[in-house]
């Protein structure tokens, strides 16, 4: 057993008795069918916090030679598999956390030659017979083995990208890929590879690193293909967290979910943890690293992203491209190449079926928040109606309807650009963002099936005593006239299952003068 070759198992079963376990063992039965096969090569990205190390640590200890971990997984989902046996702890395992190199490293322009001296040294002991030289790389000490016995490696790389998101210098940048190209593109030495798995927030780079990398075969968090359970929590494994929790699963699923594939909810599994464990929803995740990252973005300020980011905060969602971003810390020319960024790395999350992106959940939302408060040049205004949005709700409740007029009047002007002021979305987005605060009260559905038709904007309580609110939007006609349609279209009916008071409010906009105006009614089931 070493530190970088054929490591134990001690990593993986300090998780398993941290006391809050999540069995994701069956994605060994997806990395099984890679093993010893032309595309060997797996890139798995995910944001951080989500699980990459984790799973590093699980391959490691079923795949490596130097433990043995049967009764580690005996218990466990994947030991009921047919092949479970047959490829336990059969195989050399380097597991290299390039992560913990860099930034651990004294000298970084000598960190890939100490990193591959050390992993030499430990294939030497364990194999005195290969005749390995000085002067040969990692790759070729690993075709001495494979030449001598016959014996293969699994390759784990953890955090490949470290070099890529640190943005080094171009001696560090070159050598690391003269480094990966060894390792992954030479014919000679693939034979003596048996599977490699790397692990990373972005992808592969698409513009420098490509001809290094293009073999490998993408896993991400837009696109996890038949990896998306292992991506992160899903529904079910939350449900019995917050069942063996006394948690409740529908404020869980606000908090943390968000992040869909291919019929799956994943949730972010740090912060399902921490809430777990403290018995408190917050923002964990977003503690682990800063929210600056999204300001450095958005205040590059390219055509169309602050009225899209200001669509989001309102909880729509909009177009992108995701081809776009070349998955580089410097290349960042249009709004899609800082969205597809983000993505990547959590802030956002996507809709494959209508190629759009949008703010995944309250703990994200509360990130953005934060991020626009440091560049108040740009998004003051935007942050002011966010801050506003709490007292707006409470005015609602009391019935002013001059505030909720004025309040319009404000955040329309500002959400959206002159030429799509009049546009009918428009609208939709202010009252979206002026009443963003009610996000910590409310489930908000948009054309909402009610009635005879279908209600503008409902808002259903998550606290017993909270009013219900019908919102019906009109344009150069009047706010009576929207209170007239929820009653006479009975509106009221998506509420069936509600007992309580329940507010209308119709709101019109008048296109010649900009100006808004309300009426607000009451309805008691």
């Amino acid at each position: 057993m070493g530190i970088y070759l054929n490591p134990g198992f001690e990593n993986y079963q300090d998780i398993i008795k941290s006391g809050l376990y999540v069995d994701k063992t069956l994605m060994i039965r997806e990395t099984n069918r890679f093993i010893d096969r032309a595309n060997k090569y797996i890139c798995v990205s995910r944001p951080r916090r989500f699980g990459k190390t984790i799973a590093g640590n699980m391959l490691a200890a079923y795949y490596s030679k130097g433990c043995d971990s049967r009764e580690l997984f005996s218990g466990l989902k994947i030991a009921g598999e047919p092949d479970f046996d047959r490829k336990l702890n059969r195989f050399n395992v380097i597991k290299i956390d390039m992560n913990s190199e860099y930034q651990n490293s004294m000298n970084k322009d000598k960190m890939l030659s100490r990193l591959t001296r050390e992993i030499k040294k430990e294939i030497a002991a364990a194999y005195p017979t290969a005749t390995l030289e000085d002067d040969d790389s990692l790759a070729q000490s690993m075709l001495r083995v494979y030449a001598s016995t016959g014996e293969t490696f699994i390759i784990l790389i953890d955090e490949y990208d470290v070099i890529v998101r640190e943005q080094v210098s171009r001696k560090i940048f070159d050598d690391y890929l003269s480094f990966l190209n060894g390792l992954f593109k030479s014919d000679t030495l693939r034979p003596a590879v048996s599977l490699a798995y790397l692990t990373g927030i972005l992808p592969v780079v698409r513009d420098k690193i490509q001809s290094k990398l293009n073999n490998f075969e993408e896993y991400t968090i837009i696109d996890a293909e038949n990896l998306a359970e292992y991506v992160g929590f899903t529904d079910y494994e939350v449900k019995a967290i917050c069942r063996d929790y006394r948690m409740d699963f529908e404020e869980c699923r606000r908090w943390y979910d968000g992040y869909r594939q291919h019929g799956y909810e994943i949730y972010n599994p740090e912060s399902v943890v921490k809430s777990a464990r403290k018995r408190i929803f917050g923002s964990y995740w977003g503690q682990t690293s800063s929210y600056q990252v999204i300001s450095d973005r958005i205040i590059q300020n390219f055509e169309g992203i602050k009225e899209s980011v200001i669509r989001m905060l309102a909880g729509e969602n909009v177009d992108v491209d995701i081809h776009s971003y070349l998955n580089t810390m410097t290349d960042f020319t249009s709004k899609d190449d800082v969205f597809g960024y983000l993505l990547h790395l959590g802030y956002l999350a996507y809709n494959a079926e209508d190629h759009t992106c949008r703010i995944p959940n309250k703990e994200i939302r509360e990130e953005w928040f934060r991020a626009l408060k440091k560049i108040p040049e740009e998004y003051h205004v935007t942050s002011r109606i966010i801050q506003e949005s709490k007292e707006l709700l409470y005015k609602t409740w009391r019935g002013d309807e001059e505030a909720v007029a004025r309040a319009l009047d404000f955040s329309h002007i500002h959400v959206t650009s002159n030429r799509s002021y009049n546009n009918e979305d428009a609208l939709g987005s202010a009252v979206y963002l002026s009443y963003i605060y009610a996000l910590n009260h409310y489930t908000v559905i948009k054309e909402m099936t009610a009635g005879k038709g279908f209600a503008d904007v409902v808002f259903v309580p998550l606290k017993k005593g909270d009013p219900a609110m019908i919102i019906e939007l009109k344009r150069n006609d009047s706010a009576g006239k929207a209170i007239d349609q929820i009653r006479d279209k009975e509106y009221f009916h998506a509420l069936d299952n509600f007992q309580g008071e329940i507010l209308f409010a119709g709101i019109n906009y008048d296109e010649k003068s900009k100006s808004h105006s309300c009426r607000i009614e009451r309805f008691v089931k």
